[in-house]
């Protein structure tokens, strides 16, 4: 019997893995579980069924805890997750397959189902060997319970991971309720605001995937991207552009770029899915609505997106440029719809076919996790065409499964493929910036703990490129932090939130 309790004890410490401070070496539900064993009068079989049963479902959420953790930096909320189930779900088949994904599914029930029959077994076996009188194993719980108020080593981990997600949803909730409140209060920011300065001026969004301040902070990606940064710096003087670059602070790590774009077109700051919805909901105004009052047609270049967006709708875009829209007929890349350069090639089509100015936001992906393959960049750029060049390169490099079980190897590639991404659109901007340009090459969110270890400064780089240095000018006036000429950002000076971007447009390039 001992070594059952001992055993029990220890399924019940696991939730002591996702909770802050130190795991306890006794499990106050091992002792209750006892106890309430031994007050049945009749065989526990329905007991021991549901407290098994409700051991697979907080596993699955600790689980998921520390899943979110190494991806998101972030723990789980329940609050959150429930609509993010059909997001996980499509991540996991594109990675893996259908079929991957469904057996991976398979694995993680055979294991719960494995650990229920152990909970089971170890439970019947308790209550076999229970005692007939109750008040034994109530008082020592009781002496337990009291004791954890003075000793670390007795503690309530299930209980105390229960109670911390109804906390964290109650929070969420009121902090929801508080942003939508803040939203309808702010009427100065209910209209759009023209951005006079640019109304003769294509303006490009441009979000690299994953693309943050752990690039220049730390090996091995510094040694790949300094010299990326240096030669970009000679490229984009080489064709007369003036760039700054400069870093600004994401609300999120790892995923949900949606998130730090909203928080970048919108001036607020947008740190899960709730706010996201809110503010959608809200009609409140973003540079979309700006740059339509300003002038120009307003389009989102949006490559990964193979499903209805109707966010894209609800921001108002004028024109919405999915996966089907962009005429690719290459293979895709594991994750990876079609590589950036394409994107890119298409896109330079677009602005010669288009009268007026634009404003476009364009969310590239080929920096996004797996990162594998790796492509190399096409020198020519004209024989880029409808995309079929890239056959070349379908099903090379490993499967990402075979790459991600030794992770200096994700952590070198994931190096690669941010190198990539920088080194095409440098590309794109020496060949297809003109006169009255302005753009901006900046990351969305820095990518996983994994990555970047845990702690790490959520800041992304920011580079603001125009042929015209008085539009890249007010980068460089000191009211934006961290801004400096040149490639490389200022590395002794945190970012600004990304929900000051909006603001910053518009105090410099709105009316006065």
């Amino acid at each position: 019997m001992a070594i059952a309790f001992l055993l029990l004890n220890g399924l019940l410490l696991v939730p002591a893995l996702a909770l802050p401070g130190g795991t306890p070496w006794l499990a106050v539900e091992a002792l209750a579980i006892w106890a309430a064993l031994a007050l049945q009068q009749r065989p526990p079989g329905r007991l021991i069924g549901a407290l098994a049963a409700a051991y697979s479902v907080l596993v699955l959420l600790v689980g998921a805890d520390a899943l979110i953790r190494e991806s998101l930096g972030r723990g789980l909320n329940l609050y959150l997750e429930v609509g993010l189930v059909d997001a996980a779900w499509h991540l996991l088949r594109t990675n893996l397959g259908v079929a991957g994904a469904i057996l991976a599914l398979i694995l993680l029930a055979m294991v719960l189902a494995a650990l229920a029959k152990l909970f089971m077994a170890l439970t019947a076996r308790l209550a076999r060997h229970s005692p007939e009188a109750a008040g034994k194993p109530l008082l020592l719980i009781t002496g337990l319970v009291a004791a954890t108020a003075v000793t670390p080593w007795v503690g309530s981990p299930a209980l105390a991971f229960v109670a911390n997600q109804g906390s964290l949803i109650a929070h969420t909730h009121r902090t929801t309720e508080a942003f939508a409140e803040q939203l309808r209060g702010q009427a100065a920011g209910r209209e759009p605001r023209a951005l006079v300065r640019l109304a003769d001026t294509d303006v490009i969004l441009a979000f690299i995937e994953s693309y943050g301040i752990t690039n220049l902070t730390d090996e091995p990606y510094r040694s790949v991207m300094a010299p990326r940064l240096d030669a970009m710096a000679d490229e984009l003087a080489q064709a007369g552009l003036t760039v700054a670059t400069g870093r600004l602070e994401s609300p999120i790590q790892g995923g949900q770029s949606w998130l730090g774009h909203l928080s970048v077109l919108s001036g607020q700051w947008i740190e899960n899915q709730l706010a996201y919805e809110t503010l959608l909901s809200s009609d409140y105004p973003t540079l979309v609505d700006d740059f339509r009052r300003t002038g120009h047609e307003t389009l989102a270049v949006m490559p990964a997106i193979t499903q209805p967006w109707p966010e894209g709708k609800l921001l108002g875009y004028d024109r919405i440029f999915d996966h089907d829209d962009l005429g690719y007929q290459g293979p895709p890349f594991n994750w990876v719809t079609m590589p950036d350069q394409y994107t890119w090639h298409w896109f330079g089509r677009q602005r010669t076919e288009r009268p007026g100015p634009m404003f476009a936001e364009l969310a590239l992906i080929s920096s996004h996790a797996p990162w594998v393959p790796i492509l190399p960049v096409l020198e020519q750029w004209d024989r880029i065409g409808d995309g079929q060049v890239f056959r070349q390169w379908e099903g090379a490099g490993e499967a990402p499964a075979s790459l991600w079980r030794e992770p200096d190897r994700v952590r070198e590639h994931y190096a690669r493929a941010t190198d990539y991404a920088l080194a095409v659109a440098s590309g794109f901007a020496v060949r297809h910036l003109g006169d009255n340009t302005l753009m901006f090459v900046l990351g969305d969110h820095q990518p996983a703990p994994l990555i970047t270890g845990e702690g790490a400064s959520r800041d992304v780089i920011v580079h603001v490129i125009s042929s015209d240095p008085a539009l890249v000018a007010p980068f460089l006036s000191g009211e934006l932090p961290g801004f400096r000429p040149g490639t490389r950002p200022d590395m002794d000076t945190a970012g600004a939130p990304m929900s000051r971007f909006r603001a910053f447009l518009h105090q410099h390039y709105g009316a006065p």
